[in-house]
């Protein structure tokens, strides 16, 4: 099971498009997906349309329980092969900036527990994406630390280069603290327009910063996105000549992540049983 955080510590790049369109891209290709909606706008839950569940991701969080994860995930609206561990915005009141350990390792034992219920006959999830805000409180941390890689998304602008430093410091210090597995698996750049100066300018210069991390391909601005999600379609299914271009860039991207074939970190790490935060608790 692949598990890929997709992340930005700056708001509206266009990092749920990235999880959508991927999970739209496994969806073409056979590889059963989960979406796991860490955001508190629950963009991605909307887009993918799935069934009332009698538990979020918020009591996930709070009681990893293989009854409380088989209960939060249900199928989407798009088809057999892309499930969904349905949003919340109660989450965001869970987004403590110092979580501790134990609290962190939470979204990675409910992970563990997601293919003990498939059944027979079905496949196991191939890929699971986890859809992080926008800050670095415990909803992004617990992402990279459940994760095996993160994909940093950015758009062509002035504060690209800063807004990707961050994120990737975020991902150094968690692989330095608790798990050193984690890939940075690359950076995307998000709504280009390739005749823009600007763009090509800031582009370049995110290749100089980050080398070869910078993805060779990078998503068109088009329309057709914005189109498709608001209709909860995946972008290969939208059918016009723009969703066909931005489909055959995300087919690229979920290339290198499925060539990156490391398991979540959830598979292997011993959770610790106890943090600071539960004896104040106490």
């Amino acid at each position: 099971m692949q598990t890929v955080a997709v992340l930005s510590l700056k708001g509206g790049v266009g990092k749920t498009t990235v999880v959508l369109g991927l999970a739209s891209a496994a969806l073409r290709r056979g590889a059963r997906t989960l979406v796991v909606d860490l955001d508190p706008q629950c963009n991605a839950t909307a887009t993918l349309d799935p069934e009332e569940t009698g538990s979020t991701l918020a009591n996930v969080l709070e009681n990893p329980r293989l009854a409380v994860v088989r209960d939060a995930i249900t199928a989407s609206a798009w088809g057999d092969g892309v499930d969904v561990l349905v949003g919340s915005e109660e989450v965001e009141e869970l987004n403590h900036p110092n979580p501790g350990a134990r609290r962190l390792g939470n979204l990675g034992r409910a992970l563990q527990e997601v293919n003990k219920f498939i059944e027979d006959g079905e496949l196991p999830y191939e890929v699971v994406l986890l859809d992080c805000p926008p800050s670095l409180g415990r909803l992004t941390r617990s992402a990279l630390v459940a994760a095996g890689g993160a994909l940093l998304v950015t758009e062509p602008t002035l504060y690209a280069v800063s807004g990707a430093q961050r994120a990737f410091d975020a991902i150094a210090e968690t692989r330095e603290q608790y798990n050193p597995e984690l890939k940075t698996l690359g950076v995307v750049v998000n709504r280009v327009r390739p005749r823009s100066y600007e763009h090509q300018f800031r582009i370049q210069e995110l290749r100089e910063h980050f080398g070869s991390l910078v993805l060779p391909v990078a998503l068109p601005d088009r329309l057709a996105v914005q189109q498709a999600q608001g209709a909860c379609m995946p972008i290969h299914q939208w059918g016009t000549p723009g969703a066909r271009e931005v489909a055959l860039a995300f087919n690229l991207v979920l290339a290198r992540v499925l060539r990156s074939g490391r398991r979540g970190r959830h598979n292997e790490f011993a959770w610790p049983e106890s943090d600071g935060d539960e004896a104040a608790d106490a």
